[in-house]
C-alpha cells in the first residue's frame, strides 16, 4: 500500500503513489511517551506553529498565502494512542498536473518546511504574546468537556476505570499545566520534539517516488533519534469503584459503563472483538440499539464503543434517571445472551458487512488511507483490505461467545440532575 523508507533512524517516509485523488496529502506525525504535561505543552505547541511562522508571523498573512496556493489546506493538532502522544501536521493541495501552469507542488513542500523548522521566535523563543493567546484557546478546549454532559460522563469514567493512566489522560493536556506553560519550556518542548520524536512522514498522490524522496530529505533534514523505541500501555492491576453517581445541573440522564476484556489491538481475537463490538452496541441493529433504545424504549440512545489499545468496552446511553436500574439490567442482559451464544445469522452477516464498508469507505479518501496504515502497520503482518475481509468473514458466531465470555464489567458511572 505504501512504500517506505527510512530517512533517519526513528524517522520513516511512507510514500503511496496513486491516480486516484486529484491532490496530494501530506501527514507528519511526531510520537512521544503520552503524560498530561507532554500533552499540555504539545498541544499548545501545535496551536503556535498553525497560525504563524518567521516568514508568515501573522495568521492573516499566512492563511492569505495558503489560499493563494489553490485553497492549500494545512493544519496542526493533538491525539493520542495507547500510551503514545501524537503531534500531527497536516497539508493537503492540488496537484500540479490538474493546473494549466504553476508549481504549487514545491511552493506547498517549501511552506511545510518554514511551518516546521523557521517558527515565529523573538530572540530564541516563542513570543509571549502568541503562547499566552494560545494557552487560552486550549485552557477553553478543555473547558469545554464540562458543556458537553456526555463527554464529561465518559470522562469520568475512564478517570474511574483507569486512573492516572493514558486511557484516561486527554490529548490535550489539563488547565494546570497548560498555564504553567511559559515561552522557555515552550521552546524546549518544541526543540525536544524536533530531536527525540519518532517521526512518520506520508504523502498520498500521483507522485513520482523517486522525485519526492529527494524533496522530502531535502525539506524535512530531521537527524536520527537516540532512542527510537516507544512505551505500552501496562496492565492494570488497581481497584476500581463498582458504582458512582453524580448530580449537575442537567435534565438527560447520562448512564456509562465500563468494562475489561483481555483482547487488545493485533490480538488474535481482535478481528472477533470488532464483530462482539458490533453485534452488542456499535451499529443500528445491534442488541443494544433494538433493545435498550427501540423495543422498551428506555433510552434516547444506547451504543458501545471498543477502545483496543486499553483493553476497554464502553456502553454509553442517555436516559430518564427514574429509568436507570432498568436501564442497567437490560444492558446487562443483551451482554449476557451474547455470552450464551444467542446470536443471530442476520446479525453476524449485517455486523461483517458494515465493518467492510466502513473500512472500503475510510480507504476512499487518502486521509483515510494514511489513518489505517499508520495503525495496522504495527502489526507484523501487512495490511491488506482482502486479508481483513477474509478474516472478519471467517468469524463464527462460537469465536463471537468467546470474547464475549471474556469480558468483565469494571464500573458504572451515572450522572444525572440534582432533582433527581
Amino acid at each position: 500500500m505504501f512504500l517506505t523508507t527510512e530517512i533517519a533512524k526513528g524517522v520513516s517516509l511512507h510514500i503511496r503513489q496513486t491516480a486516484q485523488f486529484k491532490t496530494v496529502n501530506f501527514s507528519i506525525k511526531w510520537r512521544a511517551p503520552l503524560s498530561e504535561k507532554t500533552a499540555s505543552e504539545r498541544t499548545v505547541l501545535s496551536n503556535v506553529l498553525q497560525h504563524s511562522n518567521e516568514k508568515f508571523p501573522t495568521s492573516a498573512s499566512f492563511r492569505s498565502y495558503l489560499d493563494d496556493l489553490f485553497g492549500t489546506v494545512l493544519y496542526f493538532d493533538t491525539t493520542k494512542r495507547g500510551a503514545e502522544h501524537t503531534l500531527l501536521f497536516n497539508v493537503e493541495t492540488v496537484n500540479d498536473q490538474y493546473l494549466s501552469h504553476g508549481n504549487v507542488l514545491n511552493e506547498v513542500i517549501d511552506v511545510i518546511h518554514e511551518a516546521i523548522f523557521k517558527p515565529n521566535f523573538e530572540n530564541g523563543q516563542f513570543k509571549e504574546a502568541i503562547v499566552e493567546r494560545e494557552k487560552s484557546m486550549v485552557v477553553q478546549r478543555i473547558e469545554s468537556v464540562f458543556d458537553d454532559k456526555s463527554r464529561y460522563a465518559q470522562k469520568r469514567l475512564t478517570e474511574i476505570l483507569r486512573p492516572n493512566s493514558p486511557a484516561s489522560m486527554s490529548a490535550n493536556g489539563t488547565i494546570d499545566d497548560v498555564k504553567a506553560i511559559t515561552p522557555a519550556s515552550l521552546t524546549k518542548t518544541y526543540e525536544d520534539m524536533l530531536k527525540n520524536d519518532v517521526i512518520d512522514i506520508y504523502v498520498v498522490g500521483d507522485v513520482d517516488i523517486e522525485q519526492m524522496t529527494t524533496q522530502i530529505k531535502k525539506a524535512l533534514p530531521f537527524t536520527d533519534r537516540e532512542n527510537v523505541r516507544l512505551p505500552k500501555v501496562a496492565d492494570f492491576d488497581g481497584q476500581v469503584e463498582a458504582y458512582t453517581k453524580e448530580t449537575q445541573e442537567m435534565k438527560q440522564g447520562k448512564l456509562h459503563i465500563g468494562y475489561s476484556t483481555p483482547v487488545r489491538f493485533g490480538d488474535e481475537d481482535f478481528a472477533s472483538m470488532q464483530i462482539f463490538n458490533g453485534i452488542f452496541g456499535g451499529y443500528a441493529h445491534s442488541k443494544l440499539f433494538m433493545n435498550v433504545r427501540e423495543k422498551e424504549s428506555l433510552a434516547y440512545y444506547a451504543s458501545s464503543s471498543y477502545s483496543s489499545h486499553y483493553g476497554l468496552l464502553f456502553v454509553v446511553s442517555g436516559i430518564e434517571p427514574a429509568n436507570e436500574e432498568k436501564a442497567r439490567e437490560l444492558i446487562t442482559q443483551q451482554l449476557q445472551v451474547m455470552q450464551n451464544g444467542e446470536i443471530s445469522d442476520l446479525e453476524l452477516a449485517q455486523t461483517k458487512a458494515m465493518l467492510i464498508n466502513q473500512m472500503k469507505e475510510a480507504l476512499d479518501s487518502s486521509r483515510g488511507q494514511i489513518e489505517i496504515f499508520d495503525q495496522y502497520k504495527t502489526l507484523d503482518e501487512q495490511f491488506t483490505l482482502d486479508m481483513w475481509v477474509t478474516r472478519w468473514n471467517a468469524i463464527t458466531k462460537e469465536d463471537v461467545q468467546k470474547v464475549a465470555q471474556k469480558i468483565e464489567l469494571q464500573a458504572t458511572y451515572f450522572l444525572c440532575g440534582k432533582e433527581d
